[in-house]
């Protein structure tokens, strides 16, 4: 471990634009679940066909509804653990699957948010931005056009959001260090972006308690979690 720690520190402290690949595992350590954990995972608890697909809000809303603004409170109530807090002290720019606000808490100021935010409200048909009240018990409706506001995050089948996509492959295409942290590497197509800084020649630094698709691109990889592994690198 120690001489992985060594090989690792080398790497950044060379990098002049380090970038930060993060997933579910990021969270973990601040108490949020995964998604495909065997037995805690989100999707092992609720039909992702029911929670997160735009055919489900059309059919019906108000379940979804509820269960969004309860996992926006369980984000509100964790805290950034210390692998965030060290992610911003490298001073690493952030591209996340996450929807919650950790990284932003934890001390980052530059994050990209592939898959929405848990904090952002829009318009279902005009995707007007809402900045109202949100309350369980009422669906609020567009002053614009009066169709359901719905969360800000990208549910099956839609797609990434072009801004925040672009942005992203705009810093896997710059950058000069790579770390991955708690992604399962098999969701597409964000699971890709790495390898556009692999294909390069990039020094990929992967922190994970299991090996992962994006394991082969490591040129360092630690077996741990990011709240024990990340501030060893500071």
């Amino acid at each position: 471990m120690t001489d992985m720690i060594a090989a690792a520190r080398d790497i950044l402290v060379n990098a002049q634009n380090l970038v930060a690949f993060t997933g579910a595992g990021m969270s973990a350590d601040s108490g949020l679940d995964t998604y495909r954990d065997a037995q805690t995972g989100v999707w092992e608890n609720v039909d992702p066909h029911a929670m997160a697909s735009i055919d489900a809000w059309a059919r019906d809303p108000e379940p979804m509804w509820r269960w969004y603004l309860h996992r926006k409170s369980l984000s509100e109530n964790a805290h950034p653990n210390p692998g965030h807090r060290a992610l911003a002290e490298l001073g690493a720019k952030i591209i996340t699957q996450n929807i919650d606000d950790l990284h932003e808490r934890g001390g980052s100021t530059d994050v990209v948010h592939l898959h929405g935010s848990l904090f952002e409200f829009r318009c279902t048909i005009c995707s007007r931005p809402w900045k109202g009240a949100t309350k369980p018990q009422h669906i609020p409706e567009c002053p614009l056009c009066g169709n359901l506001i719905r969360p800000g995050v990208v549910w099956f089948g839609e797609a990434l959001p072009p801004r925040e996509w672009d942005a992203a492959e705009n810093l896997m295409s710059t950058t000069d260090a790579l770390i991955i942290v708690g992604t399962s590497g098999v969701v597409q197509p964000a699971a890709g972006l790495p390898r556009l800084a692999a294909t390069r020649g990039v020094p990929v630094l992967e922190i994970t308690p299991q090996p992962t698709a994006l394991t082969p691109l490591a040129t360092v990889q630690f077996t741990g979690r990011a709240g024990e592994v990340l501030p060893l690198l500071t």
